[in-house]
């Protein structure tokens, strides 16, 4: 008895369909990667360079039971437009004013104190956030 052989000879009859699909399977898989690499860094080349307003409360005082005055420090790039988000809270934690102030100066650099309304006795200043815009 003879054992005959069911593999082709190699190189005979070109590739097998095996391996055209782990061909293709590689070459998919490889333009994925790259594309979610590319995401990924874009996302976060977005989120450090797209930070173009910072600041922070330096002091506040409450000046009244209807007003706080808060002494903010931004720093934003030079000619860039926008506002700060700040609220106040009384002694119970309920809010009681919120305002946005806007910053349209040249300079890179501001000091300024803000007058927040307030609707009762401000205990508190907290900044929200700033924006571009």
């Amino acid at each position: 008895m003879s054992t005959s052989s069911t593999r082709l000879p190699e190189g005979r009859y070109g590739r097998s369909a095996d391996e055209r699909a782990d061909r293709k399977l590689r070459i998919i898989g490889g333009v994925l990667g790259v594309a979610l690499i590319g995401v990924v860094g874009w996302f976060g080349y977005d989120y450090i360079a797209g930070s173009k307003i910072s600041a922070q409360v330096i002091t506040f005082k409450a000046v009244s039971d209807r007003a706080v005055e808060v002494h903010l420090e931004v720093h934003k790039d030079a000619g860039t437009k926008g506002y700060c988000t700040l609220r106040s809270q009384d002694a119970d934690g309920l809010e009681v004013g919120r305002a946005d102030f806007r910053f349209d100066q040249d300079s890179s650099r501001l000091d300024r104190v803000v007058t927040l309304r307030t609707t009762g006795r401000g205990t508190t200043a907290e900044l929200l956030g700033c924006h571009a815009g």
